[in-house]
């Protein structure tokens, strides 16, 4: 006797009585990194006046044990599933602001330079890509001393990349890390880091501004405070043309997690009960004030828009045009 065929709806209905564990975890596709010709590692755009250009120092990789750290495991993982996200690491980009506006070029953090891992210390090279002279450069933001931000700023002689720049960083950042001793009252992991920040600020032959809460860089460019991630963490502000753009460095560092979970920090944040606060004093002027939003270590370019939802808030990226 010939076995009958089984139609698809009778196989769907099968399923939907299967037990769940039959099925293990979903599977995520995989996909290479890039092959072939790439697009190269900038972006420009403009806003109003402000003619902006996003740039890469290159990506690295955290352990996503680092995500969440004071959130239930299970449902760190989850929320990653959920999105299609790997639960092993998280693949960080670094973009750059580069802004021009009436007689300034600013540029925001100097990237890892070649101390930090292979991956990254690309931002002089797809700065020149980008068509962009280092040494027109007229001021230098520094969002907060992590490696990945300001390890760059000496070259191989523990010169300064970009001599003729002025450099502005948060007073209270620099306090921060130039504490007596600091680096013995830190963990042994951390070490390193105090001492790379220690060894940047002190550059021979910087001087540096020190800024406060909603200093103005150059006109239409300011620094506003949002504490937590460091002590004196800095966002940087444009305004042009009735238009508004805030980099954020890193008081944000995911795309999708931050947004959702804005409670959720990672293991970087110094104070994490700062941090969210600011997250959430971040999420909230955005999504009101209809400010575009850069994240540094956002998917490149990293640009978008804040969306309240419900009680958290949604990252939409931007829509990239083609130039007619």
């Amino acid at each position: 006797m010939k076995t009958p065929a089984l139609s698809r709806r009778a196989i769907l209905k099968m399923a939907s009585f299967a037990p769940a564990f039959a099925f293990g975890k979903p599977v995520l596709a995989s996909l290479s990194p890039p092959s072939g010709l790439q697009a190269p590692g900038y972006h420009r755009l403009q806003m109003g006046e402000a003619a902006i250009t996003i740039v890469s120092d290159g990506h690295f990789e955290m352990p996503v044990s680092e995500l969440g750290v004071n959130a239930d495991r299970k449902e760190v993982e989850q929320f990653l599933l959920n999105h299609s996200k790997p639960t092993d690491s998280v693949y960080r980009h670094t973009n750059h602001l580069f802004v021009e506006l009436g007689d300034a070029k600013v540029l925001v953090d100097v990237g890892s330079g070649d101390r930090f891992v292979n991956s990254v210390g690309r931002l002089l090279e797809n700065l020149e890509s980008a068509g962009i002279d280092p040494y027109e450069i007229t001021h230098v933001v520094i969002t907060h001393a992590h490696p990945d931000h300001i390890w760059g700023l000496r070259d191989g002689f523990d010169e300064p990349i970009l001599p003729d720049a002025e450099y502005i960083i948060g007073g209270n950042e620099m306090d921060h890390w130039l504490q007596n001793d600091y680096v013995n009252k830190v963990a042994p992991e951390m070490q390193q880091i105090v001492l790379g920040a220690v060894n940047s600020i002190n550059t021979d032959g910087l001087e540096w501004t020190r800024a406060v809460n909603d200093q103005e860089i150059a006109p239409g460019i300011r620094v506003i405070e949002t504490p937590g991630h460091t002590a004196g963490h800095m966002s940087v502000v444009v305004e042009s043309g009735g238009n508004s753009l805030i980099a954020l460095g890193d008081c944000m560092t995911n795309a999708y997690m931050d947004f959702s979970h804005p409670e959720w920090v990672i293991a970087r944040d110094e104070n994490p009960e700062t941090t969210v606060k600011t997250r959430k004093r971040v999420l909230d002027m955005t999504a009101a004030d209809g400010m575009a939003v850069l994240g540094y270590h956002f998917p490149f370019p990293g640009i978008g828009h804040v969306l309240r939802d419900g009680d958290a808030y949604r990252f939409i990226p931007a829509t990239l045009q083609w130039a007619e």
